[in-house]
């Protein structure tokens, strides 16, 4: 349940303007988060990566359980993209500074990352929507 609901936080920092346009008075809850914003999206950017690596390691449960398979690879690779959207400031600061290839290609990763950054958003928030019913379905059963 705690993975749903990380999911639904991540996405509702991806997608501000969707959340405000339903709930003005969210705007004090975002300018809290806003300076963490960063340090959560290389967070998640990790934990993303994290979970690609360990979901090609497993791949032998696409066989026993394709659907939960596909869907944790899905939301790996959502958590990574907008992970690395919303950490780009610091990873660029911190990272990618150093080296100007680096940098340069940082900055196409983004430029293509951009665009879908909404979208992404929404999928997060209805994958974090799928997993909290999932682990009440799973823990009922």
């Amino acid at each position: 349940m705690i993975y749903g609901i990380t999911l639904i936080i991540l996405g509702c920092l991806a997608v501000p303007s969707l959340i405000l346009a339903k709930k003005p008075d969210a705007k004090a809850a975002f300018d809290k988060i806003a300076p963490f914003q960063g340090w959560i999206g290389i967070l998640f950017a990790i934990w993303g990566v994290w979970g690609i690596i360990q979901c090609l390691l497993n791949m032998q449960l696409l066989s026993i359980v394709p659907i939960a398979w596909i869907i944790w690879l899905v939301v790996s690779v959502v958590e990574a993209a907008l992970g690395f959207i919303l950490g780009y400031g610091l990873i660029s600061k911190h990272l990618l500074s150093k080296n100007e290839t680096a940098a340069a290609k940082g900055e196409q990763l983004l430029a293509k990352l951009l665009p879908l950054q909404g979208k992404l958003g929404i999928i997060a928030i209805i994958l974090g929507i799928i997993q909290i019913i999932a682990s009440i379905v799973y823990t009922a059963a």
